[in-house]
């Protein structure tokens, strides 16, 4: 049988063939750029479209000068190379620091003086922890005046002041061995400071107020939810396990500190908590809000703890802080606004009255 050759399709039909041709793969391109793109965003890429979100939408935070550079103690090293008989005396204070209530406490080996809480608790890594309450600025400027006393104070006053408040203890005799290597101690970890200056990241970060009082309702429920957990339910705290000292120290209740310390004031608590708590963290990864740290700080220091005499406090009235929960005062506010706020009103109060006088 004879083969004829194909009829030519005409130009139509060619034309039609070519787009068919270019619709089919443009097609299939743009399925497999879908699967490429779906592919990439479920199995390997999707932080780096949010990433390009958040970046476009939210400006990068600045670092707080704050936080930044900040002075610490004296390194281990330069400890070592102290003479013989005052390193012992500095690493003595520094054990008498860390573990006061094995040697001071209910039980402790050289004479009982305090509650079973250590200074440590309140003073973190032996004091020198950045912003946890350290002791980096106490020797440069100690002696000095204090408004709460109305006296010139000296060191030796300084630390009587822990355990006869924080530690509602017993002060301790200023020529005992211990009173002498805790001082050494302190003057060792401020061994950087000149005098007269409170370099950055000593003591208690100063937060800023709220706009509205401290709430310990809700404090209560960030105590339950972050602290209750090494505070324990009724604020008793976690005893260690030689019956001596706290793994975790109370925070309320007749082994604590007593309504004359520091940290009964709410914006020392808040702040020490802040960038502290709960146990572990530190300044530069904080895990509590601001505000979580003013109304947990409002709780603690609602429930019950050992009384102070006060009676002698702050003799010039005027000069009291505008968070002292005791009256009377030179303002007009009320004893609760003391504790709890809102303090913007007492403190623009006092500035304005001090001007005038």
């Amino acid at each position: 049988m004879e083969n004829k050759p194909l009829t030519e399709p005409n130009p139509f039909t060619k034309r039609l063939l070519r787009t068919l041709k270019v619709l089919n793969t443009l097609f299939v391109l743009s399925v497999l750029s879908t699967l490429g793109i779906i592919g990439m965003y479920y199995f390997g890429i999707p932080n780096w479209f949010e990433q390009k979100s958040v970046q476009a939408e939210v400006p990068a935070e600045q670092p707080n000068p704050d936080f930044t550079d900040l002075l610490t103690a004296p390194s281990e090293r330069r400890l070592l190379r102290l003479p013989p008989a005052q390193r012992q005396l500095v690493e003595y204070g520094r054990e008498l620091i860390a573990h006061t209530s094995d040697y001071l406490g209910p039980k402790g080996s050289v004479l009982a003086s305090s509650n079973g809480m250590n200074c440590q608790n309140c003073h973190l890594n032996a004091g020198t922890q950045p912003w946890g309450n350290n002791y980096l600025a106490v020797q440069a400027n100690y002696p000095k005046f204090r408004a709460r006393s109305g006296q010139v104070e000296n060191q030796v006053k300084r630390v009587n002041d822990c355990f006869e408040r924080s530690l509602n203890g017993k002060a301790l005799d200023s020529t005992s061995r211990e009173m002498q290597a805790i001082l050494a101690y302190i003057a060792w970890v401020g061994t950087d400071v000149p005098a007269k200056t409170t370099p950055r990241g000593s003591g208690i970060y100063k937060l800023k107020n709220l706009d509205r009082p401290t709430d310990p309702v809700a404090g209560k429920q960030v105590y339950e939810l972050k602290c209750q957990s090494c505070h324990q339910a009724n604020g008793e705290g976690v005893m260690a396990a030689n019956g001596k000292s706290y793994t975790y120290p109370p925070l309320w209740g007749e082994h604590s500190y007593n309504s004359g310390a520091g940290l009964y004031r709410i914006s020392n608590f808040a702040g020490y908590v802040k960038y502290n708590m709960p146990f572990g963290i530190t300044y530069e990864h904080p895990q509590l809000t601001d505000e979580e740290s003013w109304d947990v700080a409002a709780f603690v220091n609602s429930q019950p703890r050992p009384a102070k005499d006060l009676s002698a406090d702050w003799p010039d009235i005027a000069a009291k802080p505008f968070d002292h929960p005791f009256g009377p005062y030179a303002d007009p506010f009320s004893e609760k606004q003391h504790k709890f706020g809102p303090y913007g009103p007492i403190q623009a109060w006092k500035k304005e009255h001090a001007n005038k006088k």
